[in-house]
Protein backbone atom coordinates (compact mmCIF):
# COMPACT_ATOMS: atom_id res chain seq x y z
CA UNK A 1 0.00 0.00 0.00
CA UNK A 2 2.82 2.45 0.82
CA UNK A 3 4.05 1.91 -2.72
CA UNK A 4 0.78 3.36 -3.99
CA UNK A 5 0.35 6.18 -1.48
CA UNK A 6 3.80 7.30 -0.38
CA UNK A 7 6.78 5.89 -2.23
CA UNK A 8 6.19 5.07 -5.86
CA UNK A 9 9.56 3.79 -7.04
CA UNK A 10 9.63 3.24 -10.79
CA UNK A 11 11.95 0.30 -11.29
CA UNK A 12 13.27 -0.45 -14.73
CA UNK A 13 15.98 -2.64 -16.14
CA UNK A 14 17.54 -3.63 -19.42
CA UNK A 15 18.65 -7.03 -20.62
CA UNK A 16 22.25 -5.93 -19.97
CA UNK A 17 22.15 -6.84 -16.29
CA UNK A 18 21.56 -9.97 -14.25
CA UNK A 19 17.95 -8.92 -13.73
CA UNK A 20 15.21 -9.55 -16.27
CA UNK A 21 14.24 -6.56 -18.42
CA UNK A 22 11.48 -4.44 -16.89
CA UNK A 23 9.74 -1.25 -17.81
CA UNK A 24 7.63 1.11 -15.75
CA UNK A 25 4.19 2.29 -16.75
CA UNK A 26 2.42 4.87 -14.61
CA UNK A 27 -0.87 3.83 -16.18
CA UNK A 28 -0.42 0.16 -15.21
CA UNK A 29 0.74 1.08 -11.73
CA UNK A 30 -2.21 3.41 -11.28
CA UNK A 31 -4.68 0.74 -12.35
CA UNK A 32 -3.09 -1.86 -10.07
CA UNK A 33 -3.20 0.50 -7.09
CA UNK A 34 -6.82 1.33 -7.76
CA UNK A 35 -7.81 -2.31 -8.21
CA UNK A 36 -5.99 -3.66 -5.15
CA UNK A 37 -6.17 -0.76 -2.69
CA UNK A 38 -8.75 1.68 -4.01
CA UNK A 39 -6.24 4.52 -4.37
CA UNK A 40 -4.30 6.20 -7.15
CA UNK A 41 -0.55 6.63 -6.70
CA UNK A 42 0.82 9.95 -5.56
CA UNK A 43 4.00 10.00 -7.63
CA UNK A 44 5.54 13.04 -5.98
CA UNK A 45 4.24 12.75 -2.42
CA UNK A 46 7.55 11.70 -0.88
CA UNK A 47 9.51 14.55 -2.45
CA UNK A 48 6.78 17.07 -1.65
CA UNK A 49 6.54 15.91 1.97
CA UNK A 50 10.24 15.51 2.69
CA UNK A 51 11.91 17.84 0.23
CA UNK A 52 13.52 15.35 -2.14
CA UNK A 53 17.09 16.42 -2.82
CA UNK A 54 16.60 19.34 -0.42
CA UNK A 55 15.70 17.15 2.58
CA UNK A 56 18.12 19.15 4.72
CA UNK A 57 16.03 22.31 4.25
CA UNK A 58 12.88 20.51 5.39
CA UNK A 59 14.40 18.65 8.34
CA UNK A 60 16.11 21.78 9.69
CA UNK A 61 12.63 23.19 10.31
CA UNK A 62 11.24 20.40 12.46
CA UNK A 63 13.61 17.43 12.75
CA UNK A 64 15.77 16.33 15.62
CA UNK A 65 17.34 13.19 17.03
CA UNK A 66 17.71 11.38 13.71
CA UNK A 67 20.60 9.18 12.64
CA UNK A 68 20.99 8.51 8.93
CA UNK A 69 23.13 5.39 8.79
CA UNK A 70 24.67 4.97 5.35
CA UNK A 71 26.88 2.28 3.91
CA UNK A 72 28.51 3.26 0.65
CA UNK A 73 28.17 -0.32 -0.65
CA UNK A 74 24.41 0.05 -0.39
CA UNK A 75 22.92 0.68 -3.83
CA UNK A 76 20.47 3.12 -2.17
CA UNK A 77 23.29 5.24 -0.71
CA UNK A 78 23.23 7.65 -3.63
CA UNK A 79 19.92 8.94 -2.31
CA UNK A 80 21.03 8.93 1.31
CA UNK A 81 21.78 11.75 3.69
CA UNK A 82 25.58 11.74 3.72
CA UNK A 83 26.32 14.90 5.73
CA UNK A 84 25.09 16.07 9.11
CA UNK A 85 22.13 18.40 8.81
CA UNK A 86 22.38 19.74 12.36
CA UNK A 87 23.87 18.77 15.69
CA UNK A 88 21.01 16.30 16.25
CA UNK A 89 20.40 15.14 12.65
CA UNK A 90 23.47 13.07 12.06
CA UNK A 91 24.83 11.16 9.09
CA UNK A 92 27.02 8.19 9.94
CA UNK A 93 28.73 7.02 6.77
CA UNK A 94 30.89 3.95 6.37
CA UNK A 95 32.67 2.92 3.19
CA UNK A 96 32.19 -0.78 3.89
CA UNK A 97 28.54 -0.75 4.90
CA UNK A 98 25.73 -2.37 2.99
CA UNK A 99 21.97 -2.12 3.29
CA UNK A 100 21.02 -1.89 7.00
CA UNK A 101 23.70 -4.30 8.24
CA UNK A 102 24.16 -2.21 11.38
CA UNK A 103 20.45 -2.61 12.20
CA UNK A 104 20.61 -6.40 12.25
CA UNK A 105 21.21 -8.41 15.40
CA UNK A 106 24.82 -8.58 16.46
CA UNK A 107 26.67 -11.82 15.84
CA UNK A 108 30.14 -13.12 16.66
CA UNK A 109 30.99 -12.82 12.95
CA UNK A 110 30.30 -9.07 12.71
CA UNK A 111 33.24 -7.14 11.27
CA UNK A 112 34.91 -4.53 13.48
CA UNK A 113 33.57 -1.63 11.42
CA UNK A 114 29.92 -2.61 12.03
CA UNK A 115 30.57 -3.09 15.75
CA UNK A 116 32.02 0.45 15.81
CA UNK A 117 29.07 1.84 13.80
CA UNK A 118 26.61 0.36 16.29
CA UNK A 119 28.66 1.69 19.21
CA UNK A 120 28.51 5.20 17.74
CA UNK A 121 24.76 4.94 17.17
CA UNK A 122 24.15 3.81 20.76
CA UNK A 123 26.43 6.57 22.13
CA UNK A 124 24.52 9.23 20.16
CA UNK A 125 21.13 7.91 21.27
CA UNK A 126 22.27 7.71 24.92
CA UNK A 127 23.37 11.34 24.64
CA UNK A 128 19.92 12.36 23.43
CA UNK A 129 18.23 10.45 26.24
CA UNK A 130 20.59 11.94 28.85
CA UNK A 131 19.92 15.44 27.55
CA UNK A 132 16.17 14.84 27.62
CA UNK A 133 16.35 13.63 31.22
CA UNK A 134 18.41 16.69 32.21
CA UNK A 135 15.90 18.99 30.51
CA UNK A 136 12.98 17.31 32.30
CA UNK A 137 14.77 17.49 35.67
CA UNK A 138 15.38 21.23 35.18
CA UNK A 139 11.70 21.78 34.44
CA UNK A 140 10.79 20.49 37.91
CA UNK A 141 13.37 22.49 39.85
Amino acid sequence: MAYCTEMVMPMTGSNESMFPPASFSYENTSEDCLRYYGVRPRMHWITTEYGGHKIDKVLKRFGSNIIFSNGMRDPWSRGGVLKNISSSIIALVTEKGAHHLDFRFATKDDPDWVVEQRRQEVEIIHGWIDQYNKDIAQMWQ
